[in-house]
């Protein structure tokens, strides 16, 4: 069974809600087993159990909230670890030039750095899904299509 985890900082309910659509996407893949928590309940150190993991921040300023920052910036003790697990990210803000995207890509940086193989969209979000406010039913279609994408990647990479 491979598992993924499902991480993230929600301030106002909307990201929790990407992050349960997301999950519900993964666990469509058969042979997956899926964690979904926040941040805030979780230990940097946990992160080598899992072969997948898909992370969800609000936007704030531009780029990631603080907590999945910290978290980031405490997985340099697994640095060399995490080599080889799928990875992905999504993100939601109050607007639609609001820096979603760079959200993303900040925490698609740090799965890179850390060797990481990235699942990235055709359609829709293409560095991962957003969601402008509560996630309407195009972000969540999305969200769901990103976590099935992850956990088909993780069958074959891990």
């Amino acid at each position: 069974m491979k598992k993924i985890i499902v991480l993230y900082f929600s301030g106002t309910g909307n990201t929790k809600r990407m992050a349960e659509y997301v999950s519900e996407g993964a666990k469509d893949v058969p042979g997956t087993d899926v964690d979904v928590r926040s941040v805030e309940d979780f230990r940097v150190e946990e992160l080598e159990a899992f072969d997948g993991m898909i992370i969800g921040s609000p936007t704030y300023y531009g780029t990631m909230a603080y907590q999945i920052k910290k978290l980031l910036d405490d997985s340099v003790v697994l640095h060399g670890r995490l080599v080889g697990r799928a990875g992905a990210a999504f993100s939601s803000s109050a607007n639609i030039g609001g820096g979603n995207e760079t959200t993303i890509l900040s925490i698609l940086s740090a799965m890179l750095i850390h060797g990481m193989v990235v699942q990235g969209m055709e359609k829709g979000g293409h560095y991962g899904t957003v969601a402008i406010g509560r996630p309407d039913k195009r972000a969540e279609e999305q969200c769901r299509e990103l976590g099935r994408r992850v956990a088909e990647l993780v069958q074959k990479v891990r």
